[in-house]
């Protein structure tokens, strides 16, 4: 029971995201917020504290450092390429697939959104390097695709050393 309903919370909360981010260019932080909450909640309700405070301490790391390459790439660019609400998002999603699963999210959303471009262009919008597309509807597609696909053991293996 537990599993199911965090599961449609992320789900839910992700939708909302998306659909914000898509009609208005910027995340919620309550959706981010709902998220990590959410992710710690599951994983003391089916792990133990211990299992949510690695968890915990995961997501922190994954926002650490993509803030900090936002940060470099503003500083070497003279603009922003990433939004905070991206980064956040990222470091909720820390809590839920850990660091091993953020490169799985970061590819499904990279590809997700290299298509929806393609298909922009290719339906008749003037697509240039400035243009810009909202991240984190391909972000929470990414972290849902990716937690399924750890759920399903479709990753294990994949990060042993």
């Amino acid at each position: 029971m537990v599993a199911n309903a965090s599961l449609a919370l992320l789900c839910l909360a992700s939708l909302v995201l998306a659909v914000t981010d898509l009609r208005r260019g910027i995340i919620p932080d309550w959706a981010n917020l709902l998220i990590a909450v959410v992710g710690l909640a599951r994983a003391v309700l089916l792990e133990n504290l211990a299992a949510a405070l690695a968890a915990g301490c995961e997501g922190i790391a994954v926002g650490a450092v993509v803030w900090l390459l936002r940060w470099l790439f503003f500083r070497l660019r003279k603009y922003q390429g990433l939004g905070l609400g991206d980064v956040k998002l990222l470091a909720a999603s820390g809590v839920w697939i850990g660091i091993a699963g953020v490169p799985v999210q970061l590819l499904v959303a990279s590809l997700t959104a290299l298509a929806a471009a393609g298909f922009m262009r290719l339906s008749g919008h003037a697509m240039t390097r400035q243009t810009s597309l909202p991240f984190g509807p391909f972000l929470a597609l990414g972290l849902v695709t990716a937690f399924a696909l750890q759920q399903a053991g479709w990753m294990n293996g994949l990060t042993d050393g």
